[in-house]
């Protein structure tokens, strides 16, 4: 008899949680770019087309995606939050040009007990990004979150002081 195999983040996957891990790591703490780690584990002999890895970073982006939904959720309770939002240049596919995106960061005070950020990316800079974190949409029909946000002069931000 056989024991039963252990569950793999990607469902029915080949890679290990050592690699995803290698790989995420890589990528967002050491700033280490697709293409180089797929040079390096061609040095060491395995061959990870930058594609696969690719394909490997989005998935674990899904999986990971109830953990960033609850941090969410607990950094909704602090009473003070600091957002801003920072423009990168984004490729459109079969365009070969690049537009102006954005990454949207929130993130809770040094002061609280759960120093948490969570990163959002949108394609505009429109203040319905910044009520769409916060649950400010009054299409949504939510309460939405009521507290102090720690922001630049964007006009964006302004507008969510008269929505709250």
């Amino acid at each position: 008899m056989q024991a039963p195999v252990p569950a793999h983040i990607i469902d029915k996957g080949i890679p290990t949680t050592g690699l995803l891990a290698q790989v995420l790591v890589a990528k967002y703490q050491d700033h280490l770019p697709l293409y180089r780690q797929e040079h390096i584990f061609g040095r060491a002999g395995l061959a990870l087309p930058r594609s696969t890895l690719a394909s490997l970073v989005g998935q674990c982006g899904v999986q990971l995606q109830p953990l960033v939904n609850a941090l969410k959720a607990v950094m909704l309770n602090s009473a003070v939050l600091h957002a801003d939002e920072t423009p990168v240049a984004m490729l459109k596919p079969g365009n070969q040009k690049t537009h102006r995106a954005y990454i949207w960061t929130d993130c809770t005070t040094p002061y609280d007990a759960l120093q948490a950020v969570v990163f959002d990316f949108a394609e505009g800079r429109g203040g319905q990004h910044v009520r769409g974190f916060l649950g400010l949409d009054k299409n949504a029909g939510k309460d939405g979150w009521h507290g102090k946000l720690v922001c630049d002069n964007f006009s964006g931000y302004k507008a969510c002081a008269s929505w709250a």
